[in-house]
């Protein structure tokens, strides 16, 4: 009886953080494939400004994210996580007044940006908190897939709301739902920390998870052609003539993601950790070469560069819905209990570092055609599966503590 009560607590907290979490991706991915047309529309910048732009709400979460793990590992969680919240959903009052000024726009992307690292990081480890750790790998691919249904309906509905030219309704949108998943994270009832003097103490490693350095540059690899396909693909899609229903894209990588979380999570609390991660890889490889090769079957058959698109989406989505939980899992166990939000947070960091890298860089290239982009993007792949194999398997099975 008592056993059966515990399993509902943690069931009940557990499904608040995901729906809060849920929340907090849509009104995130509302905006990733629209803000680039936005600044262009806008403020009429190159794309390879575009690219600048959007990568400095990449590098504040970047810069934050030490910060946010140290905080997040010393103060409560839900305390750090609410706060964090707020800010970020208030933040997105101010694009409804900063529409001349892209000095002032590129300021309040940063201010969003630092919110955002925070409030991830701490959701991220949250989830951890409230559920059993003989489940940790399932929790934490159904935790994933909030942000996959996420990512599935957001661009969809973004890019449904700006095809009238609506803006501001774009931002209201992302206000409503942030603020639904802010008041749905103050019901979340998460374990009491005991504030210990210890806690406060300053040290490289309270910011950063030494052990996690090599994982990390595998996971930023891994993450430069991610940044490229969510800011650049429905630009892409129109580049090679795919206007119709090109925003389903999102809706069909967002399937392969969660399609993939119905048998990952397990394989992992069963200690597959490092041959999932390498799955993963290899499928999301297919899906890269997909997107190098869409323009040339364009060039070919418009139909058969449709059925090369949305194949392409499943397979990228698929391959990363596969590794997302594994390496999350990594990292957590690489770290002791106390500071599992710094695990999470050099998770993010290489995360975030690759998809801002893939911002930048995508933005830059694509000038002379997105092709180029998504070649090199498939490149980074192939190199991330060759270090991870080579360096970081054996590192992982040597110093990993459960």
């Amino acid at each position: 009886m008592a056993t059966e009560i515990k399993d509902r607590l943690w069931t009940r907290d557990y499904v608040f953080v995901c729906i809060s979490a849920f929340m907090m991706s849509f009104s995130f991915f509302i905006l990733v494939p629209t803000l680039p047309l936005y600044l262009k529309d806008t403020f009429g910048i190159s794309q390879a400004l575009v690219g600048v732009v959007l990568s400095c709400y990449v590098i504040a979460v970047l810069s934050v994210r030490p910060l946010a793990g140290f905080v997040a590992d010393t103060l409560p969680r839900k305390s750090v996580y609410i706060a964090a919240y707020a800010v970020f959903v208030s933040s997105f009052l101010g694009y409804f007044f900063i529409t001349q000024t892209l000095a002032l726009f590129i300021l309040l992307r940063i201010f969003h940006g630092f919110s955002f690292g925070m409030l991830t990081t701490a959701g991220n480890t949250l989830v951890i908190d409230v559920m059993p750790s003989s489940r940790r790998g399932e929790g934490l691919g159904y935790y994933g897939v909030t942000n996959n249904l996420a990512m599935a309906f957001g661009p969809m509905a973004g890019l449904f709301v700006i095809s009238s030219g609506n803006y501001t309704l774009l931002f209201l949108t992302s206000l409503v739902t942030g603020t639904i998943g802010l008041i749905l994270a103050t019901l979340v009832r998460a374990p009491r920390k005991i504030l210990e003097k210890s806690d406060f103490k300053l040290s490289a490693d309270r910011f950063f998870l030494k052990e996690g350095i090599r994982a990390c540059f595998a996971f930023f690899l891994l993450a430069m052609p991610y940044g490229m396909t969510t800011s650049y693909m429905a630009l892409y899609a129109r580049e090679v003539g795919i206007t119709h229903n090109a925003g389903l894209f999102f809706t069909v990588m967002a399937a392969g993601l969660i399609s993939s979380r119905l048998h990952s999570g397990k394989r992992v609390d069963k200690g597959f950790v490092t041959e999932t991660i390498r799955t993963g890889i290899c499928i999301a490889f297919l899906g890269a070469c997909g997107e190098a090769l869409l323009s040339t079957v364009a060039s070919w058959s418009i139909a058969a560069a449709y059925v090369t698109y949305f194949l392409t989406a499943f397979l990228f989505g698929y391959g990363y819905g596969t590794m997302f939980p594994a390496y999350n899992t990594l990292f957590i166990n690489l770290a002791p209990n106390s500071r599992r939000a710094t695990a999470n947070a050099t998770y993010l960091t290489g995360w975030d570092v690759g998809i801002g890298g893939g911002m930048l860089v995508g933005g830059a290239i694509s000038e002379a055609g997105y092709v180029h982009c998504y070649t090199l993007g498939a490149a980074f792949v192939v190199v991330a599966l060759l270090f991870f194999v080579r360096f970081v398997t054996p590192h992982f099975h040597a110093h990993r503590l459960r």
